[in-house]
């Protein structure tokens, strides 16, 4: 890499860091370049760039950003996903490395929060936001028919009770 080569990449690593809600910081040491692909194309179809980085240019990239705290994590073969949702970017790296065992989450950041490995393997855990909303509305749900039946069975002994009363006679 030349100077402005370098000069890019640190300006483009700083942008990645500062505008990402979600950095997860990999090792990828014995993954072949085909099982990368893969994982390239299952994080770019939820929209997060997974990037392998030089890890000398990306600390000083990093000591511009609130990100600064990460850069212990980089040695060794690196690479980092970016992306907006951090669930899924976990969800992905985790299920990934299952499968692989060469690929090894090393920690991240969620928004401002720096996480560790086992901070990343329970943001995986997490629901998404969709399933969150889902499971709320699954629940709002349930109450509201709840309460509907039990309404509507409170009518129900109402309507029949003047017809009792009319069936029995008073004693004379």
């Amino acid at each position: 890499m030349n100077k402005e080569q370098k000069k890019n990449y640190i300006t483009e690593m700083t942008t990645q860091f500062e505008n990402s809600k979600a950095i997860l910081v990999t090792h990828y040491q014995g993954l072949t370049m085909s099982q990368l692909d893969d994982l390239r194309l299952q994080m770019r179809e939820h929209g997060i760039i997974f990037k392998i980085t030089k890890n000398r240019i990306t600390k000083l990239a990093l000591e511009k950003t609130r990100c600064k705290d990460l850069s212990k994590l980089f040695t060794g073969p690196t690479a980092v996903a970016f992306g907006e949702d951090a669930i899924m970017s976990a969800r992905i790296l985790s299920k990934f490395s299952k499968d692989n065992e060469n690929l090894k989450l090393i920690g991240g950041m969620m928004d401002n929060e720096v996480l560790d490995q086992a901070g990343v393997l329970n943001v995986a855990n997490l629901p998404t936001l969709d399933e969150a909303r889902a499971n709320i509305v699954g629940i709002l749900n349930a109450s509201a028919s709840k309460l509907v039946s039990i309404l509507l069975a409170r009518s129900e002994k109402m309507s029949s009770l003047p017809s009792e009363i009319s069936e029995t006679k008073p004693r004379e």
